[in-house]
């Protein structure tokens, strides 16, 4: 054989050996291949590592259709939860206990009348609604609250029938409450959502205190929890605990810290949700009935203080891991799939209001994976707290400082 030969045979034997062992060492889901571009730029307040490749700052993605954002009205005052009416008007919840209807143009209601009272303090108060799938014809409205009983506040779900003229909610009646009652003010939860089976899905908070905390993981307790129920707030057939004595029957999903966002996927039909991490470690989360989504045993988020949680546990076993997650916090709160024809572009995209962030971010998902983010409105300094499609195909975005974007094609 000659000696070029030779050579060249021992280097491919070498390249194939530092190949063979480079695989041996290698862990895909616990070495991730960095992102070129991610939109965040800020250093991440742990160094914790994600679970597999774009877990998290995955590669920025830029919008080329052209589109407009419109400042629909600045007169609303804290406004938490919004939902689109059947004639295109939106009907909306303020956080002290009013809720109105606006019209596209701007034009707010004057208070419905009739709403069941609520705690506002701390992060309490009227929160997520929705409205009947057949509202058309019964003209019912569900919400989520803030309720103050004798032994500490919880999170409460309501129903009552929008009378004729508009101006108020008529037999309002409590259907559910997150029990147990607690003497707190954080970590309500209160997103609301119906599913294909016309039943209500709606999201508790652990109550945020270390002494409340660990109730997420316990399946007596609705505290940090996807609760699924019928419109009259009994568990709904085919709950995941539904046959363990030993677990709440109302149950869809536990292991939640404080969720704000649920979203159905409009081609899968599967559920999303974001949940708030602590000091980083907010997730998005893809869920899955009877699942255990992990908090506090397991996060990409630090104690406030900048201490670890626990042991600093990323990742255990019969735990479900975030599909995404941002650390810096984002502090996700209403979230929405695009689903209209306008926008091509954005079509099946995740829109996710950012509170503390500032901005909407939306993410562009394949294969139940995130493979591309985008900032919107990041210039304008609000506190985004909730996000629906209107009947027009735009979005449209309330925020804390009482705003109602249009954001949609020009």
């Amino acid at each position: 054989m000659k000696p070029k030969q030779i050579l060249s045979i021992s280097i491919a034997l070498f390249i194939a050996a530092c190949g063979q062992n480079a695989n041996n060492a290698q862990t895909p889901a616990a070495q991730p291949q960095p992102q070129t571009n991610p939109v965040e730029k800020e250093s991440p307040n742990s160094n914790y590592k994600p679970a597999f490749a774009g877990q998290t700052r995955i590669n920025s993605a830029t919008t080329k259709t052209p589109y407009q954002t419109i400042i629909i009205t600045k007169n609303l005052n804290r406004p938490w939860g919004i939902t689109t009416l059947p004639d295109g008007r939106f009907l909306i919840t303020e956080k002290e206990g009013v809720m109105r209807i606006v019209t596209k143009e701007g034009k707010l209601s004057k208070p419905i009348t009739g709403i069941l009272t609520v705690n506002d303090a701390g992060q309490g108060g009227l929160l997520g609604i929705t409205i009947d799938p057949d509202f058309a014809v019964n003209r019912m409205v569900y919400w989520v609250f803030s309720e103050r009983l004798i032994n500490g506040n919880l999170t409460a779900v309501a129903k009552g029938k929008l009378s004729s003229d508009e101006l108020s909610i008529q037999n309002a009646t409590v259907i559910y409450r997150a029990t147990p009652a607690y003497n707190g003010t954080l970590h309500y939860g209160g997103r609301i959502v119906f599913d294909k089976t016309g039943n209500l899905i709606i999201s508790t908070g652990e109550r945020s205190d270390k002494e409340t905390r660990p109730q997420a993981q316990h399946l007596n307790s609705a505290l940090g929890k996807l609760i699924r129920i019928t419109t009259d707030g009994r568990p709904a057939p085919g709950n995941p605990f539904a046959s363990n004595a030993q677990a709440r029957p109302e149950i869809y999903s536990y292991g939640h810290r404080n969720v704000q966002g649920l979203a159905w996927h409009p081609v899968t039909g599967q559920l999303w949700e974001n949940e708030f991490g602590p000091k980083g470690g907010d997730e998005i989360n893809l869920i899955t009935p009877g699942k255990n989504y992990g908090w506090p045993t397991i996060t990409y988020g630090l104690e406030y203080s900048g201490k670890k949680i626990g042991d600093g546990t990323t990742q255990q076993q019969g735990m479900e891991q975030p599909v995404y997650y941002w650390d810096p916090a984002l502090s996700p709160s209403g979230m929405v799939f695009y689903n209209g024809k306008d926008m091509p572009e954005w079509k099946n995209n995740l829109f996710v209001c950012g509170l503390s962030s500032s901005h909407v971010a939306r993410l562009i998902i394949t294969n139940n994976k995130v493979t591309g983010e985008e900032r919107l409105l990041a210039n304008e300094g609000q506190r985004f707290r909730d996000i629906t499609q209107g009947k027009d195909e735009a979005l449209y975005a309330i925020t804390d400082e009482g705003w109602l974007y249009r954001i949609g094609k020009k």
